[in-house]
């Protein structure tokens, strides 16, 4: 560990016995947004339906009621995550409406775009947190987003979700999603769960907790999961290993405050599911000849582990995935009377590495992969199979896939510290932000194989007609772009909220934050093509990339954002509130290597309707957003590409649910969203996408749950099904990618046997939809009709899970 590590590390374990020190003889009280004490599974549900519930996802960290908040904010409790049955953290994201998220990249690597939000891919405006603290300040890196970094078990309690509003004042200050993960705590009484699960595609979970009183005043909670298995799209080895635990202790002081120690260790990996070959014509989308769309996979034994021209061995079982530790403190507690300190710490280190087999072209004839690799003229001399399996036949569908390999070494410090004083109706809060965090990044994007076009393909050898070798191995090419890279970021805030209680039905809010984003790198990345060989005959190796000298990163910015709301009460059930806000996001390290220091800005207008009675929940918000200096790159070719310019939306967001009779509901989401780019240009600013429809977000998108339990004598059956609808979409800026609309259907029954046991069968896509959430994002322009590539939603899947809870 460095001296900046240790330092980190030291602090951060000091902050327990310094919070510590402040004690008195107690009687145990929950501060807002704590885990319900003594809960058992099942209570959070009836919870999650009464018009008190709390949030602390957008607050100053005190919470406040869901129904007071005058920002849009959405509550997931255990139970409707158990329902959603989500097949990674990612996933559960699309239960929120406003926010477009595409799991089928697999357990790691998910795009997820908020609100029309211009964004080439992974999750650049989401925010995930434990605890109230970022996991890892910069929402998103290349090849690295935050739901990489945490994984969802029967620990967490619930899951809450700001959009928008007073986001871009608390915490990193991101304009977009901020999403805040609640572990569960212990309490009065001894509780815990085992779970056990197992699908259809032979994966293999098992899930528990335990958590209960030390003494009057102080708890604990211990907990995680292991798995394993092949995955949906089965690659012919093990691709999905790992688990995670967490546990937590928690210490309250005399009604006066409390402090929470967690600890949290993840070394989990899945394989990083890509694009495959499919059949578009318009919008009918069908299955490539001979490859399942929802389970098939591209890597196999043969690509599993290869030697490339560079001489270095990579398993594609390293997939994509975290290891990492983090430990924290929450620390709250009242100095006097009006007067509130609050303290929160994080410390995050590990690696989150990405390993995977990256097709960069559609399905062709051999002669015509002969002309690709050769140049006019050029004709198959011959075409074997690279692992000695005899000759492939005269009419081998083939294509190109690279081996890319990203190493990540990753640390993070956070402190979050704020006073609030309450005086009257009137709460004001300030306080102070700081995150350090670094990263160490060697890449090796390219290294291009020639492969059989079919599932779980074969590498292969071709020799042109004449004699020039186009493989060596089945690798066609090196690498293409290189990266050796150590960065370095620091972030410090201060902000202020003033929320003043005018009358007992309105309430106003304004705040404000100043931020200092700092970046010191030292980079290298690739310069001349060499022939590694000096031979022009064997062209496999005569573009291959070499290191440039490196260069020095220097960056300081700062930025001010500001909001200021309204909440008014018409009844104790009936609410409105309007907000205005300004937030910015910061350029974060790929984009200082490649020259672009834009800082995003968004100017957010919102507003929205709540009502909180016995038997209906609705949430309804109307807003405006105008985005600006967005600064991305996107992989063309191995080479990174500019993305730069600004968008406009205008959105409604609905979500609710109606309870009509006892043990009966019917939850909804849906999103109406028009978004389009202003000034915006692609392929290194060559490209005016201006008017056209911001990539990846469809106009409409919903999805209905209605769910059923009753009592039959010592049984408690419960039925649910999830209907959910994506709209059209284009998968490119150009909007010469269409991803046609789909529908998705999962379903599931679960059986309370008694108080302490619980059966459940859960189906994901029992339609067996092809719906597609990814063309080719590693090319320009239209792929045409006929074989594309194109990444589907996951297959039709079975999961069966027994728990026994106390």
């Amino acid at each position: 560990m460095d001296k900046c590590c240790s330092r980190h590390a030291l602090l951060l374990l000091s902050a327990a016995p310094l919070a510590m020190l402040v004690t008195a003889p107690a009687q145990a009280q929950s501060t807002p947004g704590a885990a319900v004490a003594d809960a058992t599974p099942g209570d959070a549900a009836a919870a999650g339906n009464a018009t008190d519930e709390i949030v602390v996802v957008g607050t100053a960290g005190g919470g406040t009621r869901r129904q007071d908040a005058a920002f849009a904010v959405t509550t997931l409790t255990n139970d409707a995550i158990e329902r959603a049955a989500p097949n990674s953290t990612a996933d559960l994201l699309r239960t929120i409406p406003g926010v477009s998220a595409e799991s089928s990249g697999g357990q790691n690597g998910a795009n997820i775009f908020v609100r029309g939000y211009p964004s080439g891919g992974d999750a650049q405006f989401v925010t995930f947190q434990l605890g109230g603290v970022p996991i890892f300040p910069p929402s998103t890196l290349s090849f690295l987003e935050n739901s990489q970094l945490i994984r969802l078990d029967e620990t967490v309690q619930r899951v809450e979700a700001v959009r928008g509003g007073t986001g871009s004042l608390f915490s990193n200050g991101q304009p977009g999603l901020t999403v805040n993960v609640v572990q569960r705590e212990g309490g009065r009484d001894f509780h815990g769960l085992a779970k056990l699960s197992y699908t259809d595609y032979d994966e293999i979970r098992g899930d528990a907790w335990i958590s209960g009183p030390i003494s009057q005043d102080t708890s604990f909670m211990v907990g995680g999961y292991y798995a394993q298995g092949n995955g949906i799209r089965d690659p012919q080895f093990r691709a999905e290993k790992g688990g995670q635990i967490t546990a937590n202790l928690r210490h309250d002081f005399a009604g006066r405050g409390s402090v929470l120690i967690y600890g949290r260790y993840l070394n989990d990996r899945g394989q990083w599911l890509l694009p495959i070959p499919i059949i578009q014509q318009g919008r009918k989308i069908s299955a490539y000849p001979g490859f399942d769309a929802g389970t098939g996979a591209l890597p196999s034994r043969d690509t599993r582990i290869t030697t490339n021209n560079s001489g270095r061995t990579v398993d594609l079982a390293d997939g994509r995935g975290a290891r990492i530790g983090n430990i924290g403190v929450a620390f709250d507690y009242e100095l006097a009377d009006g007067l509130r300190a609050r303290e929160r710490l994080s410390y995050l280190w590990g690696s989150a590495d990405t390993v995977g087999l990256v097709p960069v072209g559609a399905p062709v004839s051999a002669g015509d992969m002969a002309v690709t690799l050769g140049g006019t003229g050029a004709t198959v001399g011959s075409l074997t199979f690279a692992n000695g399996g005899g000759v492939a036949g005269p009419n081998q569908q083939v294509m190109q896939a690279g081996i890319w390999e990203v190493r990540k070494d990753i640390d993070s410090f956070v402190n979050d510290m704020a006073l609030e004083l309450t005086t009257g109706r009137n709460k004001l809060t300030g306080g102070f932000y700081l995150a350090d965090y670094t990263t160490r990044d060697n890449w090796a994007l390219g290294n291009q194989v020639l492969l059989t076009a079919e599932e779980n393909a074969r590498r292969l050898n071709l020799t042109l007609g004449d004699g020039r070798a186009a493989t060596r191995d089945g690798f066609t090419s090196g690498p293409s772009f290189l990266v050796d890279a150590y960065y370095k970021g620091r972030d410090y805030a201060f902000y202020a909220v003033d929320e003043l209680q005018i009358t007992d039905q309105l309430r106003i809010d304004g705040g404000a934050r100043w931020q200092r984003h700092a970046v010191d790198a030292r980079v290298r990345t690739s310069s001349a093509s060499i022939d590694q060989d000096g031979n022009a005959a064997t062209l496999y190796d005569n573009g291959t990339a070499t290191f440039g000298p490196a260069t020095n990163i220097r960056y300081r910015q700062s930025e001010w954002s500001w909001t200021a709301g309204a909440n008014y009460d018409l009844t104790s059930q009936i609410g409105i509130f309007a907000r205005y806000s300004r937030g910015n996001s910061f350029p974060q390290f790929d984009n200082l290597r490649e020259g672009l220091t834009i800082v995003a800005q968004v100017d957010t207008y919102e507003g929205g309707l709540k009502l909180s009675m016995p038997w209906l929940n609705l949430y309804a918000t109307l807003f405006h957003n105008k985005f600006d200096g967005l600064a991305t790159t996107q992989i063309i070719n191995g080479v990174p590409n500019s993305q730069i310019g600004g968008a406009k939306a205008t959105g409604v967001e609905l979500e609710g649910t109606v309870r009509p009779f006892a043990g009966f509901s019917v939850s909804a989401a849906g999103t109406w969203l028009d978004a389009t780019y202003r000034d915006f240009f692609t392929g290194n600013g060559t490209i005016d996408n201006t008017g056209n429809r911001v990539q990846r977000q469809p106009k409409w998108m919903w999805r209905v749950t209605p769910a059923y339990e009753l009592e039959l004598g010592g049984l408690r059956p419960s039925l649910f099904a999830t209907l959910q609808y994506t709209g059209d979409r284009f998968s490119d800026p150009e909007n010469n990618q269409l991803l046609p609309h789909y529908y998705q259907l999962d379903a599931g029954v679960a059986v309370n046997i008694g108080e302490r046991l619980r059966l459940q069968v859960t189906g994901n896509n029992l339609t067996n939809e092809i719906g597609l959430t990814e063309g080719n994002p590693r090319i320009i322009g239209s792929q045409g009709s006929g074989p594309i590539l194109a990444r589907p939603i996951l297959g039709r899947s079975f999961r069966f899970a027994a728990q026994m809870s106390f």
